[in-house]
C-alpha cells in the first residue's frame, strides 16, 4: 500500500503575523490604485472627451447673445411675457425672464410640475381650470378674440402645449403649431411682415431625433435671440 508523506510544517506565529500584514499592504495597494483609476484618471478621460467631442453639451448647452453674455441653456425654458418675444409653455416652476439682448435674467428657480390629475377640476373645469384660462389667454393675445369661459367649442383649436405645462416645468421647446398661432401678434409687435417672422420660424423648426425620435419642435429661446438679431 502506496503512502502519502506529508512534509508540510505547521505556520509559526511570525509567519502568520507576516501574511497577515502582506494582505493588508495588498489590500491597501489595491484601495490605492483603484481609487486613482477610478476617481481620478477615468472622470479625467470622460471629461476631455466631453471637453473635446462635445464642448457645448458637456458644458450645459449654454446660449448667449450678441454681446457673448450667457442669458440661458436651451435645455432649460424660461418665461416670456411681451408681445414682440414668442411664449414657451406654461410653467409650475420656470419664473426665470429673458429681457432681451442686454443679458439679463432674474430669479431662475429649479424644476417642478403640477402634479395634478387629468381629473383634477384645477386642471379642466370649463370655467375656473387652467386650461380653459390659458386658452382664453391664447384666443386673445395671439388671435384678439375675446371669449367668456366656458368656451363655446366654436373658437379656433388651441395648441395642447399653450395650455398645458410639461412635467419638469422648464420645457424650452414649443410645437410648431404654437410657434404659428403667436406669429401675427409677434410680427405686429416688431413692425415685421408675417412672412419674415414665418421664416425664421420655419428656419429654428428642428425635425425628429434621427428621423424617428420625438416630434419636430421650436427652442424658444433660440427663436427669440434671432428674433433681436433680425434686421426690419
Amino acid at each position: 500500500m502506496n503512502t502519502i508523506n506529508d512534509n508540510t510544517s505547521p505556520t509559526t506565529l511570525e509567519e502568520e503575523k507576516s501574511n497577515f500584514v502582506t494582505d493588508i499592504l495588498r489590500a491597501v495597494l489595491i484601495t490605492i490604485v483603484l481609487t486613482v483609476l477610478v476617481s481620478l484618471i477615468y472622470p479625467a478621460i470622460v471629461w476631455g472627451i466631453g471637453q473635446a467631442a462635445f464642448n457645448h453639451q458637456a458644458n450645459g448647452s449654454l446660449i448667449s447673445d450678441a454681446k457673448g453674455n450667457v442669458i440661458g441653456s436651451d435645455l432649460i425654458g424660461q418665461q416670456f411675457t411681451q408681445a414682440k418675444y414668442f411664449h414657451g409653455r406654461p410653467s409650475a416652476a420656470s419664473t426665470s425672464v429673458y429681457t432681451g439682448t442686454n443679458g439679463a435674467v432674474s430669479n431662475i428657480t429649479t424644476s417642478s410640475g403640477t402634479n395634478y390629475g387629468p381629473t383634477n377640476a384645477t386642471l379642466i373645469s370649463p370655467i375656473t381650470g387652467t386650461v380653459a384660462i390659458n386658452a382664453q389667454n391664447v384666443l386673445s393675445e395671439d388671435l384678439g378674440i375675446q371669449v367668456s369661459l366656458p368656451l363655446s367649442g366654436t373658437q379656433p383649436s388651441v395648441p395642447v402645449d399653450l395650455v398645458t405645462a410639461s412635467a419638469s416645468g422648464l420645457d424650452p421647446d414649443i410645437t410648431p403649431a404654437a410657434a404659428e398661432i403667436q406669429i401675427a401678434r409677434v410680427a405686429k409687435a416688431r413692425g415685421l411682415s408675417e412672412d419674415q417672422v414665418r421664416q425664421l420660424v420655419n428656419q429654428y423648426t428642428e425635425g425628429r431625433d434621427l428621423g424617428i425620435f420625438g416630434e419636430p419642435r421650436v427652442n424658444v429661446l433660440k427663436l427669440n435671440l434671432a428674433l433681436d438679431a433680425l434686421k426690419k
